[in-house]
């Protein structure tokens, strides 16, 4: 198996990504290689200032970055030789198993889209966050931000884009998946959420479990959480920002520990025909290093390959 790594995005290029790769490499099975895309003299000569093994890794020469301030859409085309560009060519051609960055998330939704391609029968495909709950469990929470306005159908397939997420990543058998709303009754809610919840409640494919408020988002009550990307980024926002200012008043406790996001490192971009996993910008290399390995088995759990099946 080969894991395509961006060495040029994100906020600490290229020295969080370097340092993540190499900590990853000692963690991954043997028969697993690293593919590190950047400017091929400055990766090798920073790693062996670091004493790691350079044959330890595939290096492919990628020298232009496409930046946070570069549109999306347009990037893709008029930088062919950016990290980002080179990476999903690479995945297209089954090169590479799986395709990680920390670098423009818009321009990895576009690159996904476009050049890897959206699964036949998926509408938009969509990304995750993992919420910690006070059992000690976790629930996938979708979408956390690449669709800001959903009609119910949208809605509907993020529930079972999640369950199969929960199903083939997190071994979750049959995961129980609830509607996030504003009330637990079947009536309450907007049009939208009125019309999601009774295709859900109708649903063969899915554990529907009905509707949970924001006050149970951390209880544990459901393993996939469904919502707009609207609402999940301000759920997922409001979450890194508590979890910040605990941390700022010097409150250490287990439970909120977990909320840091270098434990996660990274989300797969659920609904397209490879493996892309998108960290956050300001990602440290243990974050690095986390968006690897979990890279590292959504490849080995051929999710890919399950949601195509599912829906074909």
């Amino acid at each position: 198996m080969k894991i395509g790594l961006d060495i040029l995005g994100g906020d600490f290029a290229p020295d969080a990504n370097i340092s993540g790769a190499i900590l990853a490499q000692k963690e991954l099975p043997q028969d697993v290689k690293i593919v590190l895309l950047g400017d091929k003299e400055s990766i090798e000569k920073d790693m062996i200032q670091r004493g790691a093994n350079v044959s330890d890794f595939e290096i492919v020469h990628a020298p232009d970055i496409i930046t946070m301030h570069d549109h999306p859409t347009r990037a893709i085309p008029q930088k062919p030789n950016s990290t980002i560009s080179v990476g999903f060519d690479l995945l297209a051609k089954k090169e590479i198993d799986a395709f990680a960055s920390t670098g423009n998330t818009g321009a990895m939704l576009v690159g996904a889209i476009y050049k890897v391609n959206t699964i036949p029968g998926v509408i938009r495909p969509c990304i995750t966050s993992v919420i910690p709950s006070f059992d000690g469990g976790s629930s996938v929470l979708l979408d956390v931000g690449s669709n800001a306005d959903c009609k119910p159908d949208v809605l509907y397939q993020f529930a079972v884009l999640g369950a199969l997420y929960a199903k083939n990543v997190y071994g979750i058998e049959n995961p129980k998946v609830a509607l996030l709303n504003i009330g637990e009754e079947e009536t309450k809610g907007n049009l939208l959420t009125i019309a999601v919840h009774k295709m859900l409640a109708e649903s063969e494919e899915v554990n529907f479990i009905g509707n949970i408020e924001g006050r149970d988002i951390f209880r544990g009550k459901a393993d996939v959480i469904v919502c707009d990307g609207f609402t999940g980024n301000i759920v997922l926002k409001q979450a890194e920002g508590f979890y910040h200012m605990l941390r700022k008043r010097g409150i250490q406790d287990e439970y909120f520990d977990r909320f840091n996001y270098e434990n996660y490192g990274g989300t797969p971009i659920l609904g397209v025909k490879g493996n892309v996993i998108i960290g956050h910008g300001i990602s440290n290399d243990i974050a690095v290093k986390n968006m690897v390995l979990h890279s590292y088995h959504v490849a080995k759990s051929g999710l890919a390959t399950r949601v195509n099946e599912a829906f074909n």
